[in-house]
């Protein structure tokens, strides 16, 4: 696929010093790709650079390998979907959408075939007539989308669009923005800070911390094997524990286990509530407790104290009846991830542990 966003060593320092600083990564045609991370990171600011909103301090912004940066919002080949939909309230829906489309001075009968179509994608056909005031917040977001599909944009800009809705609503809307997108074959650059949202609709996600980029990846690598402790910690629910690196043998606690990387020192071991199983004690497992069971509909989150700690762990309807609140039971872990004093993943890869040394 050809690229069709380049965001090329991209720097936005405001006068407090913060910002955004040496921003590099690109947009494939037909890629969703979401900027992930806390509030204060810096995706905002690179979504409004190259929404033409923020003038950056350097860098460059391709889009169809033309330099975009020095043009306003409206003579850029984007559109921008905002968290506020920005309808104007004294206008019908139809009036809403058609007016970018009167500025371009396309003839009635295309705006009235143009509208049509796009209301039929984003399901709201029938509600050219009413106003803003008469739908729900949904359907606004949606009037929103359709008014920014409109415009045909090269590249689809949206600015965490749906974390005014409630969460039943925010999903439905994820599943439609991604048929949307696959229909249409459409660029887009996602913001949002709710990493579950990033999971699910994202063929790529860049995750941001301070101004900068800490991973770029799919889902799957992002979850599977975060770039550093902050990607770890902010990409999915995770347990941390000390251990210690000696040449090529990790331990933590009573277990050890032989390790690739050539690190000596004190570590953070990060383990996820699904890599934690119950098992027969064997020389590979340690003793825990069980001290809460929350279920979560077709799994439950168990609260374990063990002797490096207190544990998440995740299981399954069929496990459940193995396990009794305030019994001891012994579990294994099947993959560890490993950092450094400084957060930097020391082994590249998910360790796969079956028995220890």
């Amino acid at each position: 696929m050809a690229v069709k966003l380049s965001i090329e060593n991209l720097s936005k320092i405001y006068p407090t010093g913060e910002g955004v600083k040496n921003i590099d990564f690109h947009v494939k045609e037909g890629e969703l790709v979401t900027l992930l991370g806390p509030s204060g990171c810096g995706k905002t600011t690179v979504l409004r650079s190259v929404g033409g909103f923020i003038d950056p301090t350097s860098g460059a912004i391709k889009i169809n390998n033309k330099e975009v940066h020095h043009l306003p919002p409206e003579k850029r080949p984007s559109a921008m979907v905002f968290q506020s939909y920005n309808l104007w309230p004294h206008m019908t829906v139809f009036n809403n959408l058609a007016f970018s489309l009167k500025l371009r001075k396309v003839n009635k009968k295309e705006i009235e075939k143009r509208i049509e179509e796009v209301l039929t994608l984003v399901h709201l056909k029938g509600m050219e007539k009413k106003y803003p005031s008469e739908l729900s917040g949904g359907q606004q977001q949606r009037i929103a989308l359709a008014r920014a599909l409109l415009l045909e944009p090269e590249v689809l800009l949206l600015d965490e669009p749906f974390s005014a809705l409630d969460a039943k609503l925010r999903h439905e809307l994820r599943e439609e923005l991604r048929e949307i997108q696959s229909k249409q074959n459409l660029t887009m650059l996602f913001v949002t800070h709710d990493q579950e949202e990033a999971l699910s609709i994202s063929d790529k996600i860049v995750v941001m911390n301070n101004g900068n980029i800490e991973q770029i990846a799919n889902p799957q690598d992002v979850y599977n094997t975060p770039a550093s402790l902050f990607v770890a910690q902010f990409i999915g629910r995770m347990n941390f524990v000390k251990g210690k690196a000696d040449t090529n043998i990790l331990q933590i606690g009573n277990l050890t286990y032989p390790f690739t990387d050539s690190y000596t020192g004190e570590v953070t071991v990060g383990i996820r509530p699904e890599d934690i199983q119950p098992v027969q004690s064997n020389a590979a497992s340690i003793e825990a407790k069980v001290e809460a069971i929350m279920m979560l509909g077709h799994f439950a989150e168990i609260t374990l104290h063990t002797i490096i700690g207190s544990l998440k762990m995740f299981v399954d309807r069929k496990q459940m009846e193995q396990i009794r609140l305030k019994s001891t039971i012994a579990i294994q872990f099947n993959h560890l991830q490993v950092f450094n004093e400084n957060g930097e993943v020391l082994n590249n890869r998910r360790m796969e542990i079956y028995e220890n040394v």
